[in-house]
């Protein structure tokens, strides 16, 4: 296009003259659309920024007495798009990658009830067990205690303490099956 003929469309436009408008978008729409495409590598989201970039210039008409060059004008609209969908990229992927490292707390309330209910199972059969066993169990599961330091806080062998978490366990693990085979 004729950059004295172009002044002349892009001053009629800022007057709000819609012929002066359909003019430059039939000619710098394709040119555009191209352009973005380049870099974004999607036609459909290409158009659509295109069309952003053009209902933009509508808008904001008044300001085009200014311009000295459309094709400039609109490039660096366009160049600027650009750069805000890949910042808009940027900052979606930073937002999904720390929800995805939050743990889910998301839990139904079918299973919330289903745990309370197998915690409560697991304490009964916990006070059902002979006094030494479930203390050696609990000095292990609640205070985290080693095999060594219970023997050593008991006075009793090593082997004794994992003789006792082994029954312990193999009870809970009985307790468990029978309970996810009467409500699950």
């Amino acid at each position: 296009m004729d950059n004295t003929i172009e002044i002349t469309y892009i001053k009629a436009l800022s007057r709000g003259d819609q012929k002066a408008f359909e003019l430059l978008f039939l000619y710098y729409q394709p040119k555009l659309v191209h352009f973005l495409k380049g870099f974004i590598k999607n036609d459909e989201l290409a158009r659509d920024m295109a069309q952003d970039i053009f209902l933009s210039i509508w808008n904001d008409r008044n300001k085009l007495s200014e311009v000295k060059s459309f094709q400039a004008y609109i490039f660096k609209m366009a160049k600027n798009s650009v750069c805000n969908y890949y910042d808009h990229l940027i900052v979606n992927e930073k937002f999904v990658a720390e929800q995805l490292k939050k743990p889910s707390h998301t839990e139904s309330t079918e299973e919330l009830v289903f745990a309370n209910q197998l915690q409560c199972m697991i304490d009964i059969a916990v006070s059902q067990m002979p006094p030494q066993r479930k203390q050696v169990y609990m000095m292990s599961r609640v205070e985290g205690l080693s095999n060594a330091e219970i023997a050593e806080k008991l006075n009793i062998n090593k082997r004794t303490v994992e003789n006792h978490l082994t029954s312990a366990l193999a009870e809970l693990r009985k307790v468990v099956k029978i309970f996810i085979m009467f409500f699950y």
